[in-house]
C-alpha cells in the first residue's frame, strides 16, 4: 500500500481485502475482481479493465464518488496489483477535484509509489472529465 497524499492511498486486492483500520472508504477498481467489504467500510465496485485505454466515464464515476467522501476520511483505491488502475483514478481525482496539473501529479505519484504505471490515454481521459466537469458546473449548462 502507498500512500500518495495524506488521504488518498493505493493498494493492491490484499489490501483491499484487509484494509488497515484507518481507512474508512474503499474503491476497487479491478473488473476481474471482488471483495467483501468489512461492515464498517464505504465501498464502491467501478470495474476498469486491465491495460486497457483510460475510460474517461468511468474515470468521471470515479472522481465523483470519491469526491462525495469525507474530505478527512482516508480513500483507498485498489485494483489487482496497485500499480495502474488504481493509481490513474488517484491521479485523475488530483487533477479534477484538486486542480493540479497531470506533470505535477505524475510526478508525486512517481516519488510515492515508484513503478506505478497509469493506464494508456490517461492524460486525454484526465482532460476530458476536466472538461466535462467544466459543462456541468458552468451556469450555462442549466440554461
Amino acid at each position: 500500500m502507498h500512500m500518495i497524499t495524506d488521504q488518498l492511498l493505493v493498494g493492491n486486492i490484499d489490501d483491499a481485502q484487509q484494509p488497515p483500520a484507518v481507512v474508512g472508504t474503499l474503491l476497487l477498481v479491478a473488473e476481474e475482481l471482488v471483495v467483501t467489504p468489512a461492515p464498517w467500510m464505504d465501498y464502491r465496485h467501478i470495474p476498469f479493465r486491465e491495460f486497457a485505454k483510460a475510460d474517461p466515464a468511468k474515470l468521471m464515476e470515479a472522481v465523483q464518488w470519491l469526491e462525495l467522501r469525507p474530505p478527512t476520511e482516508r480513500k483507498l483505491v485498489c485494483c489487482r496489483a496497485g500499480m495502474g488502475r488504481s493509481v490513474s483514478v488517484v491521479m485523475a481525482y488530483l487533477c479534477c477535484v484538486e486542480g493540479k496539473s497531470y506533470d505535477e501529479v505524475l510526478k508525486l505519484v512517481m516519488t510515492r509509489h515508484p513503478g506505478a504505471m497509469p493506464l494508456p490515454n490517461l492524460q486525454v481521459a484526465i482532460e476530458q472529465v476536466r472538461q466535462l466537469r467544466r459543462s456541468r458546473s458552468s451556469p450555462q449548462a442549466s440554461v
